[in-house]
Parts: C-alpha cells; sequence; structure tokens
C-alpha cells in the first residue's frame, strides 16, 4: 500500500490576521505529528503549482480574475469578514490545486494507493463565484472535474465530514449527477446550508448533526445515508474533504469526535474505494482548528490510509 502525501512550504505563507483560526500553525502541528518513525513509509512529495485554467473547472474567469486582484502586493486584504489573503495567498491556492490535481493523477496512474494533501487555504466553501468561509477555490470541485477530464471518470463522490457544511461543493455540484456529494456536518451552524433536503439531482446526500452529537451519531450518518448513497452511485473515485473540526477540543463547533471516529471513517470510505474504484482515494485537508485534535485526527485517518 502506496500513501503519499503533498504539502509545501507556500502553505505556510498565506497569512491570516492575528487569533485566525486558519492559520499557519495548522500545517506545523501536522508536519511534527507526521514526522513519528510510525510515517517512516510516508511517500512525501512536495506539491506542484497548479494550472490556473483548471480552476475554470469549477469556477467562472471573472471570478477567478476577482478574487487573484484582490491579493495584496503587502499586508491583507478582507475579501469577506472571515476570509482574508495576503501576497502569497495566489500561489498558495494554486499550488493546493496543482497537489489536489496530482493527487487525482497518482491514483489513476498507479503512482499511489491513495494521498493525504496537507495544504492551505481550504476549499469546501467556496462557491462557484463566491470566496467565503476561509476558502478562495474549491479545491475538491476541482480535483474532481480533473479526475473527470483527463482521465475519463464518469462518476466522482466527495465526501465531507468537515464539521462546517460545504456548500461550495454543494453549490458547483447541484445540478451534476456525475458528482455525489455526502456531507455530515453540524447544524444549526455556519454557513447555514446543508437541510436534509437540500438534495440537488438526486446527488445531494446531507446528514445533519445536531450540537453535541457524537461517535454514536455520527457514524450512523455513515452507515444511513453517507455509505449507502456510495454503493448505489458506484464511483470511480472517492475524493474526502477531511476537515477535523468535529474533533471535541475544536473551539469552532459542538461536535464530539474522537481520533477513533476519523480512523473508522477513513476505513470504511477505503473499502467503497477499494470496492468500486480500484481503491482510489484522494484525501484534501479542510477545516481543523484546535492544533492537538487536528494532528492527533489527521495521525489517525493517515495511519488508516497506509493500512490498507
Amino acid at each position: 500500500m502506496v500513501t503519499r502525501l503533498y504539502s509545501h512550504p507556500i502553505y505556510l505563507e498565506h497569512i491570516t490576521p492575528p487569533g485566525h483560526p486558519e492559520r499557519p500553525d495548522r500545517l506545523r502541528a501536522i508536519t511534527r505529528v507526521l514526522e513519528d518513525e510510525a510515517f517512516a513509509h510516508l511517500e512525501r512529495v512536495e506539491a506542484p503549482q497548479g494550472d490556473r485554467e483548471t480552476i475554470l473547472y469549477a469556477h467562472p474567469e471573472e471570478f477567478v480574475r476577482r478574487v487573484e486582484a484582490a491579493v495584496p502586493d503587502t499586508g491583507l486584504a478582507r475579501i469577506d469578514a472571515d476570509t482574508s489573503v495576503s501576497p502569497k495567498s495566489w500561489q498558495a491556492a494554486l499550488t493546493a490545486i496543482g497537489a489536489a490535481n496530482a493527487a487525482v493523477d497518482d491514483v489513476f496512474k498507479g503512482a499511489a494507493d491513495n494521498v493525504f494533501v496537507a495544504a492551505r487555504p481550504p476549499g469546501h466553501h467556496a462557491e462557484r463565484t463566491t470566496a467565503m468561509g476561509f476558502c478562495l477555490f474549491n479545491t475538491a470541485a476541482v480535483a474532481a472535474r480533473h479526475a473527470q477530464k483527463k482521465h475519463g471518470a464518469e462518476r466522482v463522490a466527495i465526501v465531507d465530514w468537515d464539521v462546517h457544511h460545504g456548500n461550495g461543493t454543494q453549490d458547483i455540484f447541484w445540478s451534476d449527477p456525475s458528482v455525489l456529494y455526502c456531507s455530515t456536518h453540524q447544524m444549526p451552524l455556519f454557513p447555514g446550508t446543508g437541510a436534509w433536503n437540500e438534495t440537488g439531482a438526486g446527488n445531494i446526500v446531507n446528514a445533519p448533526l445536531s450540537p453535541n452529537s457524537g461517535s454514536d451519531l455520527f457514524r450512523d450518518a455513515f452507515l444511513s445515508r453517507v455509505l449507502p448513497a456510495i454503493d448505489d452511485f458506484r464511483p470511480d473515485l472517492v475524493i474526502i474533504s477531511a476537515g477535523f473540526d468535529a474533533h471535541h477540543r475544536d473551539p469552532l463547533a459542538e461536535i464530539n469526535l474522537t481520533e477513533a471516529d476519523f480512523d473508522w471513517a477513513t476505513g470504511v470510505l477505503m473499502d467503497r474505494a477499494s470496492r468500486y474504484a480500484n481503491g482510489r482515494l484522494v484525501s484534501l485537508l479542510e477545516g481543523g482548528y484546535d492544533l492537538q485534535g487536528l494532528a492527533f485526527s489527521v495521525a489517525a485517518h493517515v495511519k488508516r490510509l497506509m493500512k490498507g
């Protein structure tokens, strides 16, 4: 089993305001925990810079130009109350997309069985024409389209276990039955979307969780909603929007998961990828804002990916 890790120093240079939860220290915490000898066989690759044209798989040109123009030469600029950019943010976002697309290439070409992309900024809140919620471009959406356009994937499943609903991914694929989007998330919580009855073209499966839900309700959401949808869909590729802010330590939400829950969810999605997609699975870092909870959860996630 070959598990590949993509990261890049440029991700540390996407600077956010002091006290902002989506900060460079998140990646430093992940880097430290993955230095343990348990990860000696993890294949580490520096992320390539992405092709600007691939952003257009999920976003229109006018929006891409608007985000690029918002990046300042010095200091910080705000896109909205929560979402900021700094001089290296464009390069960081483009390299996040480059890593996600390279990960897709790897699993289709057999260079790796699965891949974890430790990148920032995150992506799942970025709607087709709106950057928001710490996100500039929707990396998972671009990667799904890349799999379809370059590798002929007919069906791509995106499973999002971030504690915040991936409104951007839902928005982009709302009318597209070739992409299945499944989300577990706390509700009510930012961004306010993700109700049970939001189903798109029958390809949107939301499983909202009430505040203070724990392992039992999270796993039940997978067993009763997410996994049956994947079984019906039979994807050619599984992409995980892997946010770790449903961890009980996280300051931005009230879901009480542990590392064992992320290990379990990883395992059941690997099983579905093995059944339907020749094992092809790409995991993209989204949220997770308590550094210990994030680091330990990523460690459990990557260990499961490496075990096969």
